[in-house]
C-alpha cells in the first residue's frame, strides 16, 4: 500500500524588515490575508524574521506540529533563502518545504502607494501558498572530494590562494600562462600608500610558491580543458615548450638561469614584453631577475632556428642531433660548434632542446580557484590623448616601469632621451566612460598617479607635475592621509579632464587642453610627459577561461560572483572561486583578502572530504523523451547526454545547476525541473490571475 502524503499544514511569517516593507505594505493586513488561504494554519508577522528570535518562532512552531511548510515573506531568496532552509533542517524539516514570498524587491521597493502595494504583496503571498500546497521533498546527495585544487593564475591573488591550501597540507596545481609568476605586481616600483618595494614584498613569496611541497607550478601552461563537477572536476592542461628544460632529462639537465644563451643569443632587439615594449631582450630571455621558476625561455616567434630552421650555418636537423651526441658524451661542444647556434655551443647545463614539444598534463581536482587578473584599458580607444602618435604620451603601467629599479631605465625617468620637467598625468583614461566601453571606477588609478607623482618628485626635484582629475577616490585605509601628504609636496591637482593633447608646433613638448571645473575656465599645460592613468579591464583570453569554466561574467565582463555582499568569491558552478582582479578592479591588499577567502572556501570542501550536490536539478521522464538531443545544445553546464542504447537524455546530477534551459525546450515536456515542476509554476500563475479574473 503506498504511503499516505501528509497533508499541507502551512506556516506563513510576515516580516517588517524594519521599515524596508512596514513603511509601504500593511504588514497586519498581508498577514490577516494570509491566514485565510488553503492550508494555512498560522500567520505571524516580525520585525526581523532573519534574526534568531524570528528564526526561533520559526522553529518553535515546527517543533510544536504546528505547520509542516514554512513560507516567509520578506526578501530575494538569494539574500535569504538558505538562512530559512537551514532553520527548517534544524528541526527535521525538509528543506524544500520552504518557499519565500518576495514583498521587498517586488513589491515594497516598486511603489510609494501602501494601499497599492499591500494589494500586490497578498497576490504574492496566494500565489506562493498555491506553489506551496505542491511542494515535494528534495534529497541533496553527497559526492567525495578529491583532496587536490587548481588555481588558474600566478599573480598575488593566485600564489596566495596556492600558498594557503598548500599550507594546509593540501596539493595544489598553479596555472600560469607566462614564463614567470608574480603578475601586474612585479612590474611595480612601490605600493601605496606606504610605499613598500613591490619586489621587496612580493619575490619571497614567489619563491615561497616555487619551492613549496605541496605546488606544482605549472608556468607557461594555459588551461585547455575543464569537465566534471565540485569534488571531482577534470582538467587538462597545455604545457608549452620553453626549448630550455625546467629538469633533468636525457641528453642534458636543469637549467641554471646563468643568461648565457641570451648573452650568445644572435637577436638580441626584441620588444620586452615585461617592460612593455620600452625595453629589448634576446629570443632566449627571463622576464626578470628575480622570475620564478628561473629558467630561461626561447620565443618560438623571435627564435630564427625555430621560425626558419637555421641559425647561421646551424640547422634544426644538425642541431638536434649534435646536442644527443654531446649529451651522450661521444663528441665535446668544440667538435661540433658549426653544426650548433651561439645559444646551444654556450649553455653549461647542456638543457636547449629544440625539440621539445607541447605537453598535456591531465588533472583531478576536488576544487577550482580562479585567479585570472587584469590589463590596462587600451589607451588608444580615447584618440584625443594621442597614445601611442607620441612617444611623450605614455600610460600608468608604463610609468611603473621607467621607476622601478629593473626596468628599461633603471628607475631613471627618460623620456625621448632626456628628464622631462614638466609632467601631467590624466585621470581616468579608458574607465568611467561610455564611449570606451568602461563605464566603472578602476579604484586604482587615482592612488597610483598619487604615488608615481610622489616617486618623480623623488627623482626629479624640480619638476613640475599636475594632476586633472574628475574625482580623487582615496577609499582605503591610510589613502587619504597619503594624498594630502603628496598635495603639501607641491603637486598641483586640477579637477577637470583633459578633452584634448596636442604637440606644439615646432616642439616636442605637448599641450594639453580642458576646462578647470573648480573655477570654470579653460587651462592649457605645456608638459614634457603626458601620463594616462589607464584603468583596468578583464585580462586577455578571459572568454577562454568562461568558456571552459561555465562561469558568467557581469556587464564589465569581469566574473559574475554568486552574490555580491554575501558570496564575494562563490561562483554559480559549485566548487569554483574567482579572486583579485578578475572579479573586478581592486589593490592589492583587497586581492590579498579576496584569494585568502577563495582558499579559505575551498578548504571547506578539501578539509571535509564531502560536498553537497544541487537538488534542484533536471529530471528527464524515460517514457515520454523522444531522444531529439534539443536540450543537449542549450544546457550551458554541459549536464544532458545522450544515452546511444537506449535512445534518451540523461541528466548528471553532478553538473546540472537547474537553470532550467532544458525544461522550457524540450518538445515533449519529457525534461522538467524538481522543485519547479509545471503544476507548481501553473498553480502559482492561477493564483496570481484569480483576483484579475474576478474583477473582470
Amino acid at each position: 500500500m503506498a504511503e499516505e502524503k501528509e497533508e499541507p499544514k502551512i506556516g506563513i511569517y510576515v516580516c517588517h524588515c524594519g521599515i524596508n516593507i512596514k513603511n509601504t505594505v500593511d504588514v497586519d493586513a498581508v498577514r490577516d490575508y494570509a491566514a485565510t488561504l488553503p492550508n494555512v494554519v498560522l500567520a505571524k508577522d516580525y520585525m526581523y524574521v532573519c534574526s534568531d528570535p524570528g528564526q526561533e518562532i520559526i522553529r518553535q512552531d515546527i517543533r510544536d506540529g504546528k505547520v509542516n511548510r514554512v513560507i516567509v515573506a520578506a526578501c530575494s531568496p538569494r539574500l535569504h533563502e538558505p538562512t530559512f532552509r537551514n532553520t527548517c533542517v534544524s528541526e527535521g524539516l525538509n528543506p524544500f518545504f520552504y518557499d519565500m514570498a518576495n514583498i521587498r524587491e517586488q513589491c515594497s521597493w516598486v511603489w510609494e502607494d501602501k494601499e497599492r502595494n499591500t494589494e500586490k504583496a497578498k497576490d504574492i503571498v496566494r500565489s506562493t501558498v498555491a506553489r506551496s500546497n505542491l511542494l515535494e521533498p528534495l534529497e541533496e546527495k553527497e559526492v567525495d572530494v578529491v583532496p587536490e585544487a587548481l588555481v588558474i593564475g600566478g599573480g598575488i591573488a593566485g600564489m596566495y590562494g596556492a600558498l594557503d591550501i598548500a599550507n594546509a597540507g593540501y596539493k595544489v596545481h598553479l596555472v600560469e600562462r607566462t614564463p614567470t609568476i608574480g603578475g601586474h605586481m612585479l612590474q611595480f616600483d612601490k605600493t601605496f600608500p606606504t610605499l613598500d618595494c613591490a619586489a621587496c614584498i612580493l619575490t619571497p613569496r614567489m619563491v615561497d610558491v616555487g619551492k613549496h611541497p605541496n605546488i606544482d607550478l605549472l608556468s607557461y601552461s594555459e588551461v585547455e580543458e575543464v569537465g566534471g563537477s565540485i569534488g571531482n572536476f577534470t582538467v587538462k592542461v597545455n604545457k608549452k615548450p620553453r626549448y630550455i628544460h625546467e629538469k633533468d632529462w636525457e641528453y642534458g639537465s636543469l637549467c641554471t638561469g646563468c643568461s648565457l644563451c641570451a648573452d650568445a643569443c644572435r637577436m638580441k632587439k626584441i620588444p620586452n614584453e615585461f617592460d612593455l615594449g620600452l625595453g629589448k631582450r634576446s629570443a632566449a630571455y627571463l622576464p626578470m631577475p628575480q622570475a620564478v621558476p628561473a629558467v630561461y625561455t626561447i620565443d618560438p616567434e623571435k627564435c630564427i632556428m625555430l621560425t626558419k630552421g637555421k641559425c647561421g650555418k646551424a640547422t634544426l636537423e644538425s642541431t638536434s642531433e649534435a646536442i644527443k651526441k654531446i649529451g651522450r658524451g661521444e663528441v665535446t661542444v668544440e667538435e661540433v660548434e658549426d653544426q650548433i647556434p651561439p645559444c646551444v655551443a654556450t649553455c653549461g647545463p647542456k638543457s636547449i632542446d629544440f625539440d621539445m614539444k607541447d605537453e598535456t598534463v591531465e588533472l583531478n581536482v576536488g576544487t577550482i580557484i580562479v585567479a585570472t587578473g587584469t590589463d590596462v584599458i587600451d589607451p588608444t580607444l580615447q584618440p584625443e590623448y594621442k597614445y601611442g602618435v607620441y612617444p611623450n604620451v605614455i600610460h600608468g603601467l608604463e610609468m611603473e616601469r621607467l621607476l622601478a629599479p629593473n626596468g628599461p631605465t633603471q628607475g631613471k625617468v627618460i623620456i625621448n632621451d632626456k628628464e622631462p620637467k614638466d609632467i601631467v598625468f590624466i585621470q581616468c583614461a579608458g574607465s568611467r566612460n561610455k564611449q570606451t566601453g568602461y563605464e566603472y571606477c578602476s579604484r586604482v588609478c587615482c592612488m597610483y598617479s598619487i604615488k608615481h607623482a610622489h616617486l618623480i618628485k623623488e627623482r626629479i626635484h624640480d619638476a613640475n607635475i599636475s594632476i586633472l582629475y574628475q574625482d580623487i577616490r582615496a577609499f582605503g585605509k591610510a589613502f587619504e592621509e597619503f594624498y594630502d601628504r603628496i598635495k603639501s609636496e607641491g603637486v598641483n591637482f586640477r579637477r577637470g579632464l583633459a578633452s584634448e593633447v596636442y604637440q606644439k608646433p615646432g616642439s616636442d613638448r605637448m599641450v594639453v587642453r580642458g576646462e578647470d571645473t573648480m573655477l570654470g575656465e579653460p587651462y592649457e599645460l605645456e608638459a614634457d610627459l603626458v601620463v594616462l592613468a589607464s584603468g583596468l579591464r578583464p585580462s586577455d583570453g578571459v572568454e577562454e577561461i568562461v568558456r571552459l569554466t561555465k562561469l558568467s561574467q557581469s556587464a564589465d565582463k569581469f566574473f559574475l560572483e554568486a552574490h555580491p555582499k554575501l558570496r564575494p568569491v562563490d561562483t554559480a558552478v559549485d566548487g569554483m572561486f574567482v579572486a583579485g582582479c578578475c572579479q573586478g578592479p581592486k589593490d592589492i591588499p583587497d586581492s590579498v583578502a579576496q584569494a585568502k577567502a577563495a582558499s579559505s572556501a575551498s578548504l571547506i570542501y578539501l578539509g571535509t572530504g564531502k560536498a553537497k550536490l544541487e537538488a534542484i536539478t533536471s529530471e528527464i521522464n524515460e517514457d515520454i523523451c523522444t531522444g531529439c538531443r534539443t536540450c543537449e545544445a542549450l544546457c550551458p553546464y554541459g549536464a544532458l547526454e545522450y544515452d546511444s542504447e537506449e535512445k534518451i537524455m540523461r541528466v548528471n546530477d553532478a553538473i546540472c545547476k537547474g537553470c532550467g534551459c532544458c525544461s522550457g525546450a524540450c518538445p515533449s515536456g519529457a525534461a522538467s525541473m524538481r522543485h519547479f515542476r509545471d503544476i507548481q509554476v501553473y498553480a502559482q500563475i492561477e493564483a496570481l490571475t484569480e483576483a484579475l479574473a474576478a474583477s473582470s
